[in-house]
C-alpha cells in the first residue's frame, strides 16, 4: 500500500513538473522571467470562491466538488477541488492534468491551471455559464430552449470532440464517461466535453485492452466493458449513441415511471425503429424539426449501440454520416441490451444514488481459474452535478 501511494504522488509530481516546464517554454515574459499564470495560490482561489462556500458550489465532479469563482480581474472560473478523503482522487487528479496538458480542442473544456498547497489539490477551468446539457435536456420547462438546430449542433460538437480524442490527439484517449452531465455548454450553447478523471490513455497503436477496473456511469456503459472489462474506442461510441437518443427524445436513458415498454430508452428506440415509428421518439417540446435529420440521428444512435462492438461505427464514420449528404447509412443490428438496468448479470450489482439517478457499481469479474476479483467503486468513480448554476 505504501508503494502504491508513493507511486501516485510520484505520478502527480511528474504532472506538475510537466506543467511547470510547459509554462517555462511557452509563457516567459520579455525579461525572460517565468510566468506563473498556470499556478494559482490557495488564498487566491479561496477569495474567488468565497472560501468554497456552498452557495458557490456548482456540483460534484469525478473526485470532488466544483465551485464557481470570480478572479480580481473579473474572469469567472470553475474550481475542481480534490476530496481530502478520496482514495481514488489522487490518481484521477493526476490523470486529468496529464491528459489536458496534451490536448486542446474547441469542443473540450479548457484547463486554466492548478493549485497544490499542502493537502489541497485543485484544477482551475474555464467557467461555462450554461451549465451542463442534462440541466436543460431533462427539464420540460427548460428543454424548449434547446431547439432541434441547437441539439443537432451539440451532437456534431460531441462527435468532433470524440473524433479528436480517438484519432487526432497526440495519443489516443478513451473518455469512459460520456454522458449528458459531462457535456458543458458555453454562451452560445456549443458543447464542450468535460471531466477527464476516468479517461484512459492508449499509447502507440493499442486499440483495446481488458481490465478489471470498471469505471463509468450505469446506463451509458457498453455491456462488453461493464460485464467483461473489454475497453476500446467503441466503449465511447456506445455512450455517445445513448447520449444521441437522449438528445432526440429529451429524456433520460432509463425512467421507471414510463412503464416496461418505454422505461429503457435504447429498447424503446429499437422497438419504434423496427416498426417504422422512429419519429415517435422525438421530444414533445420540439416545435420545429427536420424529420430526415432526426431520423438519421436516431439511426446513428442505434448503430452506435449495436451489441457487437466491432459493428459499431467509429467516430470518423459518424462524422461523415452527419456531414455528407451522399453517405448511405447501414441498417443497425440488434442493440446491446444485456447488462443494462433490470438485466444485470449475477456478476454485477448496483445501487442508485437518488439525487440524480447515477449508479455506483460493485463489479465482480470471474477469472479463468474460476475465482473472482471484486473492486468497489465509490462515488469518486461517478461524476454528477446537482446545482442550478453553470460550471
Amino acid at each position: 500500500m505504501y508503494l502504491f501511494i508513493m507511486g501516485l504522488f510520484s505520478n502527480l509530481f511528474a504532472c506538475f513538473n510537466l506543467l511547470r516546464s510547459r509554462r517555462q517554454e511557452t509563457d516567459a515574459d520579455d525579461t525572460g522571467q517565468e510566468s506563473s499564470s498556470l499556478f494559482f495560490q490557495l488564498q487566491t482561489l479561496q477569495l474567488a470562491t468565497n472560501f468554497f462556500s456552498d452557495l458557490n458550489q456548482l456540483g460534484h465532479g469525478g473526485f470532488g466538488p466544483v465551485y464557481k469563482g470570480l478572479m480580481p480581474d473579473g474572469q469567472e472560473i470553475a474550481v475542481k477541488k480534490l476530496s481530502e478523503h478520496s482514495r481514488q482522487g489522487i490518481r484521477e487528479f493526476s490523470n486529468e492534468v496529464k491528459l489536458l496538458l496534451r490536448i486542446q480542442h474547441k469542443n473540450l473544456v479548457q484547463l486554466l491551471g492548478c493549485c497544490v498547497e499542502g493537502p489541497e489539490k485543485m484544477l482551475v477551468y474555464e467557467y461555462l455559464p450554461n451549465r451542463s446539457l442534462d440541466y436543460f435536456l431533462f427539464d420540460k420547462k427548460k428543454s424548449p430552449s434547446l431547439d432541434w438546430a441547437t441539439r443537432f449542433q451539440i451532437i456534431v460538437g460531441v462527435v468532433r470532440a470524440l473524433l479528436y480524442l480517438h484519432e487526432e490527439a497526440p495519443e489516443r484517449i478513451i473518455h469512459r464517461d460520456i454522458k449528458a452531465s459531462n457535456i458543458l455548454l458555453d454562451q452560445q450553447l456549443n458543447p464542450k466535453v468535460s471531466d477527464f478523471g476516468l479517461a484512459r490513455l492508449f499509447p502507440g497503436e493499442d486499440t483495446h485492452l481488458n481490465t478489471f477496473r470498471i469505471s463509468g456511469t450505469h446506463g451509458y456503459m457498453a455491456p462488453e466493458y461493464a460485464m467483461r472489462g473489454f475497453l476500446s474506442v467503441k466503449t465511447d461510441v456506445f455512450s455517445f449513441g445513448i447520449l444521441v437518443l437522449e438528445i432526440v427524445s429529451g429524456r433520460k436513458n432509463f425512467e421507471d415511471r414510463l412503464g416496461v415498454e418505454r422505461a429503457d430508452l435504447l429498447y424503446y428506440a429499437w422497438t419504434l425503429f423496427q416498426t417504422g415509428r422512429s419519429l415517435e421518439l422525438v421530444d414533445s417540446t420540439l416545435t420545429k424539426i427536420d424529420p430526415d435529420e432526426i431520423a438519421m440521428c436516431i439511426k446513428i444512435g442505434l448503430l452506435s449501440c449495436q451489441a457487437m462492438w466491432a459493428k459499431r461505427p467509429d467516430m470518423n464514420s459518424i462524422h461523415l454520416m452527419l456531414s455528407s449528404d451522399s453517405f448511405t447509412l447501414p441498417q443497425p443490428g440488434q442493440p446491446a441490451l444485456q447488462g443494462r438496468r433490470g438485466m444485470w448479470s449475477t456478476t454485477t450489482s448496483a445501487f442508485t444514488d437518488n439525487t440524480n439517478g447515477n449508479t455506483t457499481l460493485t463489479a465482480t469479474s470471474k477469472t479463468s481459474a474460476g475465482s473472482s476479483m471484486v473492486e468497489d467503486y465509490s462515488r469518486n468513480s461517478i461524476s454528477y452535478s446537482s446545482m442550478d448554476e453553470g460550471r
